[in-house]
């Protein structure tokens, strides 16, 4: 069996807006799960986990004038490449951030097809647990990617004991990242092609001073 077929790329996105982040910390757990599911079945994992505050302005911009940024560019060329996504966002007014939205608003409608997709959310109160299902599931079947079937939802209260290795948190996040792991396993990996018209300025960029 050669390297590429034992070796997978997954691409964590955490919408956290602050640092640091209960977001990202469910989003390092969720990969970390994954990665040892995935080893398990003697699959080396290679991640890039995204902070997209850091991101916060590129994708501004981006919505602004339709151009990427060479560094959001890279982000999400990395998605869109994946051959699994954990994607991780707060829970504002019963619905994930705008600045997660806004991201996804910017990957091509079509290439997160087939793509196994974990999803999590925190927020302030387990009131708003059931955004996953009806946001952020809905979101991610229009994209038509494959989305685990287990989704995984931290409340401040899951954290408060200051033992989330242990308890109904941790074995949520076992499962779903077991769910990933094997949806991950069965696709085939995903090509790495390269883009041969990647340093080519687009000639409505030229056009609005972008060069």
């Amino acid at each position: 069996m050669t390297s590429s077929t034992t070796t997978r790329s997954l691409v964590a996105l955490s919408a956290g807006l602050s640092q640091p982040s209960s977001t990202r910390l469910l989003a390092d757990r969720l990969v970390a799960g994954t990665v040892s599911a995935l080893a398990d079945r003697g699959i080396t994992a290679e991640v890039r986990t995204v902070d997209l505050r850091d991101l916060a302005h590129d994708i501004t911009d981006n919505l602004l004038t339709g151009f990427p940024s060479p560094r959001l560019k890279e982000v999400v060329d990395a998605v869109e490449h994946a051959d699994g996504v954990v994607a991780v966002t707060p829970i504002f007014s019963a619905s994930y951030s705008g600045l997660f939205k806004s991201f996804v608003d910017i990957v091509d409608s079509k290439a997160l097809v087939g793509t196994p997709v974990l999803i999590g959310a925190t927020a302030g109160s387990a009131r708003h647990s059931l955004a996953l299902e009806h946001a952020l599931r809905p979101l991610f079947a229009y994209l038509r990617a494959v989305v685990a079937p287990t989704s995984v939802f931290a409340a401040s209260e899951d954290w408060g004991s200051g033992d989330a290795q242990t308890g109904e948190l941790a074995s949520r996040i076992t499962r779903a990242a077991g769910e990933l792991a094997t949806l991950v396993a069965a696709r085939e990996p995903s090509s790495s092609v390269p883009d041969l018209l990647a340093g080519l300025v687009p000639f409505e960029q030229q056009l609005a001073g972008g060069v």
